[in-house]
């Protein structure tokens, strides 16, 4: 997913020290300067080579990580990916975008930077309750759909923090905290111990599952197939089924090139198995396409509109964007942002299409089983809802070393409606991989998906 274990931090940026004082006092012309982000509770000092993070509240200003400067407002992060800021209408305004994600992120030039920024952060664990508390206060957006009542959590979890509170005890806390919201895109961390909580009844992806599913499909359901490869190191899988059909299982959107590889590798390795998959010849030949998201992880939204892109003939929207935009007032967001799908210049599959999900369809696998829905072509959703987490994670430090993550964002329909929470339901119900379609050799979702493409349910 996104989130604390295999997606996308979209602002995860190298450990590098910046002159920010100095960016702010120069006034420069260019991107250069202080700029505040619309949404997102963060600070940004270009200046010096590098672009330097601030985690800000309305109680604390955390200093975060740093990306290198590689060219006119441009910054290679840590993880490879390719942070862009452009002036838009004037020297004041400008836009935000990282390649490994979608829509942008509008900036506002900032005379300096705000005060408690250059302040040490106190290491009382009072403080570091206080601005976890408070972020979440200031950019969680799901409180009242889940029936949270965030003020009464801290007025029970507060008086349990003193000044002694171990960074430990703190961790238990703060885990306590948010498990009610059952929310995947919600973690704590604590160097190699980490806590996440799923949806009731759903299980979260990992590569145990993945290996166990992928085994018992390729021995099942692909046991009469042809040439089936796998592609992104082994996430992609691709198969010709009988009757002119095709079936593509992708557990992932990242992890192609390996541990730490660019997103620009990533984006290579998704590329080649799109030319293999779908070549001019087999997206002639194709009737049907079954497409596997029933265990996937999640990562790069933008790898997934690239997938989509080569699912259509006609321009259309995949959603809109929008992120939470007062502290104090959490109905108010940013303007949302439609992200649009434009057909790839390259061979392109526009007939049917069934997309199995499920429980374990998580954060990217969500957002790109979203950018489907209004997809021109015939397409039909089969299994069970999807876990119901969307947001890019909005990661945050706390002065003691605990790190965690929240989403703030919505991914809108075009008529307005989000998933979050409840994940995108299927159109067609069926059980998805559970123990007893393991156990009588049974796999619902992907025979009702042949039986409806092939013409015959």
């Amino acid at each position: 997913m996104r989130t604390l274990t295999a997606t996308v931090a979209v602002l995860a940026l190298a450990a590098t020290a910046v002159p920010a004082a100095a960016a702010a006092q120069a006034g420069p012309p260019g991107t250069d300067g202080v700029w505040r982000v619309d949404g997102y509770g963060t600070v940004l000092v270009a200046g010096g080579g590098v672009l330097q993070k601030y985690q800000t509240t309305s109680v604390s200003c955390l200093k975060g990580d740093t990306s290198r400067r590689t060219g006119p407002g441009t910054y290679l992060t840590a993880d490879g990916s390719v942070l862009t800021v452009r002036i838009q209408r004037d020297r004041n305004h400008a836009l935000f975008a990282a390649d490994s994600s979608v829509g942008h992120r509008q900036l506002r030039r900032l005379p300096a930077l705000p005060a408690d920024c250059a302040r040490p952060a106190s290491t009382d664990p009072r403080t570091a309750f206080d601005v976890f508390w408070q972020t979440f206060e200031e950019n969680y957006p799901f409180f009242a759909a889940k029936g949270i009542d965030w003020h009464a959590v801290r007025d029970r979890y507060r008086p349990l923090v003193h000044r002694d509170t171990t960074k430990d005890q703190l961790f238990t806390i703060l885990s306590r905290m948010v498990r009610p919201l059952y929310d995947a895109h919600v973690g704590v961390i604590d160097g190699h111990r980490r806590f996440a909580e799923v949806r009731p009844g759903t299980e979260m992806p990992s590569e145990e599952l993945d290996a166990k599913v992928k085994k018992f499909i390729v021995a099942r359901d692909l046991k009469d197939a042809a040439h089936r490869q796998d592609f992104g190191a082994g996430r992609i899988t691709y198969a010709d089924l009988t009757g002119d059909l095709g079936y593509l299982r992708i557990s992932g959107f990242g992890g192609y090139a390996g541990e730490n590889a660019p997103y620009t590798a990533e984006q290579a390795e998704l590329n080649r198995a799109l030319n293999t998959v779908l070549d001019a010849r087999r997206t002639k030949r194709l009737k049907g396409l079954v497409i596997d998201l029933r265990v996937n992880g999640g990562g790069s939204d933008s790898l997934g509109i690239r997938i989509a892109r080569r699912l259509t003939d006609t321009p259309y929207t995949a959603y809109a964007k929008r992120a939470r935009n007062d502290p104090a007032d959490p109905a108010r967001h940013t303007r949302p942002e439609p992200v649009s799908v434009v057909p790839a210049d390259a061979p392109r599959y526009t007939g049917p299409v069934a997309v199995l999900t499920g429980g374990s369809t998580v954060s990217a696998g969500e957002t790109f089983t979203q950018a489907l829905i209004d997809r021109p072509a015939r397409t039909v959703r089969i299994g069970q809802p999807t876990q119901g987490v969307f947001s890019d994670v909005l990661m945050r430090n706390l002065p003691d070393g605990l790190v965690f993550g929240l989403p703030d964002e919505e991914y809108l329909t075009r008529t307005g409606r989000t998933f979050d929470g409840t994940g995108i339901p299927p159109q067609l119900t069926e059980p998805v991989l559970t123990k007893e379609e393991f156990a009588k050799n049974r796999d619902s979702a992907f025979d009702r998906a042949v039986n409806l493409l092939s013409g015959r349910g």
